[in-house]
């Protein structure tokens, strides 16, 4: 198990395996939390203001539907932008 040092400014270095092994880049966020005696340091990617409706649960649960849509085969294409808009007129 990897060790680190607590610095006397409250830091920690990760060792290299475990940033590694997370895959985390500098500057990445972490969440921390306590539990009993541990320290819980989960890594945290946040998404900018203009891309977070995406990741809403609503919009999530859209997507998911529109994947299986399009896996059972439930959708139509279109040769142009009329032929689309005919189609919903219809």
């Amino acid at each position: 198990m990897p060790t680190t040092r607590i610095s006397p400014k409250h830091q920690i270095t990760i060792p290299k395996e475990v940033f590694d092994t997370l895959r985390l880049e500098a500057g990445d966020f972490l969440d921390v939390q306590t539990e009993e005696d541990k320290i819980i340091l989960t890594p945290k990617k946040l998404i900018p203001k203009d891309q977070a409706w995406f990741w809403t649960k609503e919009w999530q649960e859209m997507e998911k539907e529109a994947d299986e849509a399009i896996k059972a085969g439930r959708v139509k294409g279109f040769k142009d932008v009329e032929e689309l808009i005919k189609d919903l007129n219809s």
